[in-house]
């Protein structure tokens, strides 16, 4: 398999990572650095999902039923294979996330809306309900890796630095829509101005600067680092520090409680940011996410490094 085909090269540099203007994960704005490296120029699809299941008769997070064991407490009943499908709730006014967000037995890459739904007619589609382990999982398969956070963001910003969007500070610049997100009130009401409700194929949209598509909106993707709150700070040496490993995994565990499971970093928003609720079609954006948490608006694309490392100054 020839890594680079259906890739663009990024060449690396410093860059203006992160923003001090939506939410206090994404600050402080901090100068970055990163070398260069291949990047997919769309986010890898149901097609390519399935020739690498069946090359390797890989089993993916959501087909195989949880041990017990891992989560104390669990419901017998709920030993079952699945995964998280957004649902949008009636017209009620106090909905809250657990109101739309519903774990579906069955549901997985192939049956994104569970028993009885087929990814046969979206092919050209982002792969989804996606675990962390799946997306290394076919990165290795294919000879490349995950993108660390601050990869994933200088691609993302397409060589322009301190926008909000890869294509300026308007969202809909002239009313023109130029990624797949929620269009209306969220969670009620989807005008699908974009032309999808749901995911799009891969590359609708205009590319940004570097020639990549749909990294903004369409689906989440993940990154290889450990999320946490705030970018610790640290000392520059000859040997990093590197930023994208800053974080460790214990770090990056919900402070709410619950199982001791890491989070990493996914970025990019998904057709599920909207207006009013969640403004994270952006670049610096960022959103922790359980690594055994597929769901049916997370999926992936993979690098291949040419040196070195990304780095971040704190």
């Amino acid at each position: 398999m020839d890594r680079e085909i259906g890739m663009r090269l990024v060449r690396g540099r410093d860059f203006v990572m992160g923003s001090a203007d939506f939410y206090p994960e994404e600050a402080p704005v901090r100068r970055a650095t990163v070398g260069d490296f291949w990047i997919d120029e769309r986010p890898v699809t149901n097609a390519q999902f399935a020739e690498f299941a069946e090359a390797t008769g890989y089993v993916s997070f959501a087909e195989m039923p949880p041990d017990p064991r891992d989560y104390p407490g669990m419901p017998p009943d709920m030993a079952r294979a699945g995964s998280a499908v957004f649902v949008a709730p009636g017209a009620s006014g106090d909905a809250q996330a657990h109101s739309w967000w519903h774990f579906v037995f069955g549901a997985d890459w192939r049956h994104p809306q569970g028993p009885g739904s087929s990814v046969a007619q979206i092919m050209d589609h982002p792969v989804v309900h996606i675990a962390y382990q799946d997306a290394e999982a076919y990165a290795r398969w294919a000879g490349k890796a995950l993108p660390t956070e601050a990869e994933w963001e200088f691609a993302a910003r397409g060589g322009r630095d301190g926008l909000i969007y890869p294509w300026g500070d308007d969202l809909a610049p002239s009313g023109r829509i130029m990624a797949n997100y929620w269009q209306g009130r969220f969670p009620y009401e989807n005008t699908c101005e974009d032309g999808f409700e749901g995911t799009s194929p891969a590359g609708s949209f205009p590319p940004n600067d570097f020639g990549l598509y749909d990294m903004i909106g369409n689906v989440w993707e993940w990154t290889d680092d450990w999320f946490s709150a705030r970018p610790a700070a640290a000392e520059r040496s000859c040997c990093g520090p590197v930023r994208a490993r800053a974080a460790s995994e214990a770090e990056s565990y919900d402070p709410g409680g619950g199982p001791p499971v890491g989070r990493k970093v996914l970025k990019g928003g998904s057709h599920l940011c909207a207006a009013n609720y969640c403004r994270r079609y952006r670049p610096a954006a960022r959103h922790a996410q359980p690594i055994d948490s597929p769901a049916s608006h997370i999926g992936f694309r993979c690098v291949v490094r040419q040196t070195g490392t990304a780095l971040a100054d704190i």
